[in-house]
């Protein structure tokens, strides 16, 4: 399957980099950034009706990719990650500091998987399962990316 022909592929797919054979969900993430950077311009309101946008949106995404691949989760699909990411960035003042630990807490996060995310990410189905076990990594990010910036951390 082209991803590429397939415009709901090309965006799960992370505008194609969940095509890396190693890391996609990082891979993912990465790609978040620069998105990231481009959507932390408009300002906090804004930023946020977007991400809750590619959000809810994420779920049809994910849903639709997973239907037409055939597979619950597919490791390619990474719009979650990139979701996840701009969640844990939310009203997070940018520097390269804030970019850098907002990412490593989102894959800690995304990768560890604690309690619930794991007990999400086994028994919910669909787009939703794909996309609620990244959102909650990126609210326990977020939560902690506010602590840093609480104690002058960041």
């Amino acid at each position: 399957m082209n991803i590429f022909r397939d415009p709901v592929l090309f965006i799960a797919f992370g505008f194609g980099s969940g095509l890396s054979p190693k890391a996609p969900g990082t891979c993912g993430t990465l790609v978040a950034i620069p998105l990231f950077l481009l959507l932390q311009t408009l300002g906090v309101i804004p930023y946020l009706a977007a991400v809750g946008f590619a959000g809810a949106g994420g779920v049809w995404i994910c849903s639709k990719a997973s239907r037409t691949l055939n597979v619950r989760d597919h490791q390619g699909i990474v719009w979650d990650e990139i979701v996840g990411f701009w969640i844990s960035m939310a009203g997070v003042p940018v520097s390269v500091q804030s970019v850098l630990a907002g990412f490593l807490l989102f894959r800690f996060f995304d990768i560890l998987k604690p309690w619930p995310i794991k007990t999400i990410d086994r028994s919910v189905a669909g787009g939703l399962g794909v996309m609620l076990d990244d959102v909650i990594a990126g609210v326990f990010a977020w939560l902690v990316m506010q602590g840093l910036i609480l104690s002058e951390f960041l």
